[in-house]
């Protein structure tokens, strides 16, 4: 638990264990979000991340902003390029694996059907499952070169692979594709 207090606006002060945010300094991060382009579904988790900083920061024994409403403003603008980085990273993420697939010859519906629902069977995973799945298989890399680019054990690997892979196998008869 906080203790102590933090600034809020100019020169008012708050207890520690308040909201670090009023109601309109919320509607401005909002929209500094939304304006940002973060999807509406996303704007919760982006004022909470500006909540959390605040409440770090504190914790820390750094000094409040000056300006609360002016600085949670600076870390929504930041928070909302960060979300695009990761959009294009995972973009280009599945540019590169698309480019890694053979070219599909046209084989028939049931190969477009176990596309769909192994593709849909990953969106599920757990996103460390996912990884490792993707990076064992469609990346191809060994267990061991897996285990040491993410730093976990190769144990660890193996485990997400055997259960992200049962998983996988349960939604395909799930599916009836298999």
């Amino acid at each position: 638990m906080l203790r102590g207090r933090t600034r809020r606006g100019r020169g008012s002060y708050v207890a520690a264990d308040d909201d670090p945010l009023d109601a309109a300094q919320e509607r401005r991060v909002r929209a500094v979000l939304a304006l940002g382009g973060v999807p509406q579904a996303d704007l919760p988790d982006g004022v909470q991340q500006v909540r959390l900083r605040l409440l770090e920061r504190a914790a820390s024994g750094r000094e409040a902003p000056r300006d609360v409403s002016a600085w949670a403003a600076v870390v929504a603008s930041n928070l909302a390029m960060d979300w695009h980085r990761a959009k294009r990273r995972q973009e280009r993420l599945g540019e590169r694996l698309a480019s890694l697939r053979p070219a599909e010859s046209p084989s028939g519906e049931e190969n477009s059907l176990l596309s769909l629902a192994v593709a849909r069977g990953l969106d599920e995973l757990p996103d460390a499952q996912r990884q490792v799945v993707v990076l064992r298989f469609y990346a191809d890399l060994p267990v061991r070169s897996i285990a040491e680019q993410l730093g976990v054990p190769e144990g660890t690997v193996k485990s997400r692979l055997h259960t992200a892979v049962r998983a996988l196998r349960a939604r395909l008869h799930e599916d009836e594709v298999v």
